[in-house]
């Protein structure tokens, strides 16, 4: 089987020649083991593109997920200047902002964030940023929303799985507020926080009924503070549950399938989350970063979705032995290869300073035992 028919297989419950390998890797990770300047691998679609190719074939992962989407193709003329500084490159910007970029992290912002908007109705629509982390977006071009997933296609060839991504209407009503102030309003003004909500899911709805025509196979809906460190079960199912839904139906319309990727503590919620109506379920982090253990996850999915996961990337790829890496991966494949429906994967992103030589290591173990 191809890499691309071999995912499909996992994804849809059918046979398959062997467990699919595809990890989804951090910024801080891909900048440490690629030659690009950071600057030029986040606002450079070709840069970009060629980058997320690469570390997938040295990888031999199955599939590439392709996070960020929408870029300017005449980003420079946006740029002022570009200095170095003991913690990377600082790029100021002709709108006045300016950012450290990092080698081996996300951008962070060094200029005052806007004032949060208090009217939901201020959402812009259709949504022109990708919320990426706390003060820190990803513009969409409107007339080049897709583009790298076109080029992403056409470096990888047809026999590669790829899947984008959109990020949960909960991460977007986060960022417009703030963690703090949007955690309040669930309690002081819940009926204003599904307001918001409402708005910010017709819009990532929207992004996401135009990215399935792309020549994509799958998109993850990202939904990393949905976790039981930060809302209750109840909380979850109200202001959560129902937003994603709307979003993983106008993904599925398309008959391609949508996963959730939901960090740290889920066991309590894991069939609210197959209430979703998603296919698939990433993440699912292992104690002590969260408190998913396959078994029971397995039990309560009973088959209704796929997983994705769900190798701890900290204490195992990152801390632990080489002893210990093929232990807990080889373990979690025997699972994986009982329920059937399953992709052996990091449980979250691949660390920063996780050495290459681990993850070709869980290659080997699926291609000896997958």
């Amino acid at each position: 089987m191809t890499p691309r028919q071999r995912l499909h297989a996992a994804m849809h419950g059918l046979h398959h020649d062997r467990v699919p390998f595809m990890c989804q890797m951090s910024i801080g990770h891909m900048l440490r083991q690629l030659p690009v300047a950071p600057v030029d691998f986040w606002h450079d679609v070709d840069v970009y593109a060629r980058g997320l190719v690469d570390l997938r074939a040295r990888y031999g992962f199955d599939g590439i997920l392709v996070s960020l989407h929408g870029h300017e193709p005449r980003w420079m003329d946006a740029l002022v200047r570009r200095e170095q500084s003991p913690e990377g490159e600082v790029a100021t910007w002709k709108d006045g902002r300016r950012l450290l970029y990092r080698p081996d992290d996300l951008p962070e912002l060094l200029s005052d964030l806007p004032p949060p908007s208090s009217d939901p109705e201020q959402v812009p629509r259709p949504l022109s940023y990708i919320p990426v982390s706390q003060g820190l977006h990803f513009d969409i071009h409107p007339s080049h929303r897709f583009d790298v997933f076109r080029q992403v296609r056409s470096l990888a060839g047809p026999d590669v799985s790829v899947h984008g991504e959109v990020t949960s209407p909960f991460d977007y009503l986060l960022d417009a507020l703030g963690h703090e102030a949007a955690l309040m309003l669930l309690i002081d003004d819940p009926e204003r926080a599904e307001a918001w909500l409402s708005n910010f899911a017709d819009g990532v709805a929207e992004i996401a009924s135009a990215m399935v025509c792309e020549d994509i196979d799958a998109i993850k809906v990202s939904s990393p503070f949905a976790g039981a460190g930060f809302l209750s079960r109840g909380h979850y199912e109200r202001f959560v549950l129902p937003y994603e839904r709307l979003v993983v139906e106008a993904i599925q319309q398309s008959g391609k399938p949508a996963y959730l990727h939901t960090c740290g503590a889920i066991s309590d919620r894991l069939d609210l989350m197959a209430r979703s109506g998603a296919r698939g379920l990433e993440c699912l982090d292992p104690p002590p970063l969260g408190t998913a253990e396959l078994p029971e996850a397995f039990e309560v999915l009973g088959g209704r979705m796929f997983v994705k996961g769900n190798v701890d990337s900290v204490h195992a790829l990152l801390l632990g032995t080489d002893d210990l890496v093929a232990q807990d991966a080889a373990a979690r494949l025997r699972l994986g290869k009982a329920y059937g429906r399953f992709i052996l994967s990091t449980a979250c992103s691949i660390a920063p300073a996780v050495r290459p030589e681990r993850i070709m290591m869980l290659r080997q173990i699926v291609e000896e035992q997958g």
